[in-house]
């Protein structure tokens, strides 16, 4: 309609959350759905973590807080960032916003320009783009193919950067093909950097603790010092603690940077919530024995997910070392025909063809920049998997 602001037309709505509400809404309507859409923990949240949401609001810590959160978060997160990273922070060198999406908006809505370049490894996360699109930024997707592990190549960054990049962003492990860069693979992307001043990193690093294997998770500042005045890291609670809904995300950085996305924030949301700030800062301080169980759940999980996928013909898949994603080739199915004579082109089309016909909900690798592939969440039950697969499998078999 001629009164919406015309930047709407730079973005769309998450494809990934466009299709856990189709699923839901398929659900709503009595029909046997199996969501594997959503990159989100079934675990519920530590009990410790919501005592501490409770005590706050029996104290009636429900006013509002600073902007950037208070102090008792900020020093949980900079105790964090030097105890598990080797960074150092000052307070106000650090702010939480309500998710980490909230950051990023903040991060790249402070410093963009039009025309601005910003670096997107393909397969990216859904919401990279748009942002960089709304804030009249240039995403310059970078295609990093199945054989180099879905990851920035040196070679791959060097022809990638202009006069105009003012960002590179890297997610590791990451969404949606859980692959982890290793310190030597970050190492060779920061010589890169290192003769490029002007570009500044965001580093996602919000799947930090979901890693297996026996594989380490670094982040770029810690393994380069020499880059961190330039780096943005930006992490939370959602995945790592299944808090998803409580929404919090921070951002440490530099201060300049830091002071900047914080007064855009006072214009907007201004503080996270109180309550959850609490709960947040007892997530960050707390004990994390629970994760080595959880870990070891997600990744029984992706084994059983990748050995079932890997018989069914025409898919195959990596197995990754962290998140909880699997990121599935789909090309040995493309070009068949469904039952009802149509034919399936590419990964969307597959995607809304597993929705129809085996009630499974996933998503399109084109949503993540990078097809002919589909993204599943192995979030869920192990029951639940295996007879999400078996769909799959049968829906394939009726391809002609």
């Amino acid at each position: 309609m001629s009164y919406l602001a015309t930047r709407l037309s730079l973005i769309q709505p998450s494809p990934t959350l466009a299709m856990t509400a189709k699923a839901s809404q398929m659900k709503a309507e009595g029909i046997d759905v199996i969501a594997l859409s959503a990159g989100e923990p079934d675990f519920d949240t530590p009990d410790f973590i919501k005592d501490a949401a409770k005590a706050a609001l029996d104290k009636g810590m429900t006013k509002y807080t600073p902007v950037d959160g208070v102090p008792a978060l900020k020093k949980a997160i900079q105790a964090k960032l030097s105890k598990d990273n080797g960074l150092s922070y000052d307070l106000d060198q650090i702010m939480a916003g309500t998710g980490g999406k909230q950051v990023i908006f903040n991060a790249l809505m402070a410093t963009l320009n039009a025309g601005d370049e910003v670096i997107i490894p393909a397969p990216y996360w859904v919401s990279y783009p748009d942002i960089v699109n709304l804030f009249g930024g240039v995403p310059k997707i970078v295609k990093c193919l199945e054989e180099s592990g879905f990851k920035l190549t040196p070679d791959l960054l060097e022809d990638a950067i202009t006069n105009n990049t003012k960002w590179l962003i890297l997610n590791s492990p990451s969404n949606p093909t859980g692959e982890l860069y290793s310190a030597d693979e970050l190492a060779a992307l920061g010589r890169v950097l290192l003769k490029y001043p002007h570009v500044m990193v965001l580093c996602d690093d919000i799947y930090e603790y979901l890693v297996y294997d026996n594989k380490s998770f670094v982040t770029l500042a810690s393994i380069m010092p020499e880059l961190k005045d330039r780096c943005l890291i930006v992490n939370g609670v959602s995945k790592s603690y299944s808090m998803t809904g409580w929404r919090l995300g921070y951002g440490a950085g530099p201060r300049p940077l830091i002071k900047a996305m914080t007064m855009l924030q006072s214009q907007s949301t201004s503080n996270p919530c109180s309550i959850t700030q609490v709960a947040a800062a007892a997530a960050i301080d707390g004990n994390r024995e629970f994760l080595a169980e959880w870990c070891n759940s997600f990744a029984k999980r992706r084994d059983l997910t990748a050995q079932l996928i890997s018989e069914i013909p025409g898919l195959s898949c990596r197995i990754p070392n962290g998140a909880f994603y699997l990121y599935i080739n789909c090309e040995g199915v493309l070009g068949k025909q469904t039952p009802d004579g149509v034919k399936i082109d590419n990964d969307n089309q597959f995607a809304q063809y597993l929705l129809a016909e085996a009630h499974v909900a996933v998503v399109s690798g084109d949503a993540f920049g990078l097809s002919p592939y589909f993204r599943v969440s192995y979030a869920t039950s192990e029951s639940t998997l295996t007879e999400a697969c078996r769909r799959i499998r049968v829906a394939i078999e009726k391809l002609i």
